[in-house]
């Protein structure tokens, strides 16, 4: 399997598909590059190359103790494109994904970055507070924590639901994503699991958002019951200059993944690539 290793010596996998221009697909938790697999082969048949990790602790890659914080998320996925030397890449990032495409931007800049996608993105800040109401209360972070550590495989088969939008009338999400969600999340190590709710809850992403220099396009779904778009998508279009706010309508934070809304976000991406 191809790999890139680490500054802290993980393994990290990969995929590598087609030619062209490199767009770098960042998976959201507990998922890994699998999740893009539609996006992925949507752009090599477009005339781009398609690329995707497995983050640490998920997936193929290594499973180490520790190193799950946004800062070493953002260190490997640089490792990653300056190992495989890209240039004007066209970074996507879902979920956490847009946090470590975030904390990536404001630590290593845009030198070899050309555009960026944030796809019901957890940025600028999860977190509920008085400066951020709308924000998820720490509670339901500690919720999570303790569906991973008590049962695992029933906590991811139950997160599902809302993952997809399933408990939603008129849903087209199948039991298909739900099990491949299951599939991957069990892919992922208990440990990483639950440190990167920590990472997540309570990670400000707000000056790395504000050192984006490249045109941005922001999704998100406006019945996203993971990551609420008051708190997230609709203030990261504010705060990046001359981003671009597109809002699905009842869609889910798995609309890439989604029947209907996984062929509306394939057409949005391509004509932000191509224009």
């Amino acid at each position: 399997m191809p790999t890139v290793t680490t500054r802290d010596e993980v393994e990290i996998f990969y995929k590598d598909w087609g030619q062209g221009r490199p767009v770098v697909f960042i998976h959201g938790w507990p998922l890994n590059a699998d999740a893009w697999d539609d996006q992925m082969k949507f752009v090599a048949e477009n005339g781009f190359r398609g690329i995707a990790h497995d983050r640490r602790g998920h997936g193929r890659s290594e499973q180490p103790w520790n190193g799950y914080k946004f800062n070493t998320f953002a260190d490997d996925l640089d490792q990653l494109i300056t190992a495989l030397d890209l240039r004007d890449a066209v970074l996507v990032g879902h979920s956490m994904g847009g946090g470590e495409l975030a904390r990536y931007i404001g630590r290593h800049g845009t030198e070899r970055v050309g555009k960026a996608v944030l796809l019901s993105a957890i940025t600028p800040l999860m977190l509920k507070s008085d400066e951020n109401p709308e924000g998820v209360p720490a509670e339901v972070f500690e919720d999570i924590k303790a569906g991973i550590l008590t049962e695992r495989s029933q906590f991811w088969k139950d997160t599902s639901e809302a993952f997809f939008g399933t408990n939603r009338p008129g849903t087209k999400a199948t039991q298909g994503n739900r099990d491949a969600f299951w599939l991957m999340a069990m892919q992922e190590s208990i440990q990483a699991g639950v440190k990167c709710v920590d990472a997540f809850a309570r990670t400000d992403f707000h000056e790395d958002l504000r050192k984006f220099d490249i045109p941005t396009l922001v999704i998100h779904g406006d019945d996203d019951q993971i990551v609420p778009i008051d708190a997230t998508g609709r203030k990261s279009a504010q705060i990046i200059p001359n981003a671009t706010l597109k809002v699905y309508e009842r869609a889910s934070h798995g609309l890439a993944m989604v029947p209907g809304d996984k062929e509306r976000f394939n057409a949005d991406l391509l004509d932000f690539l191509k224009n």
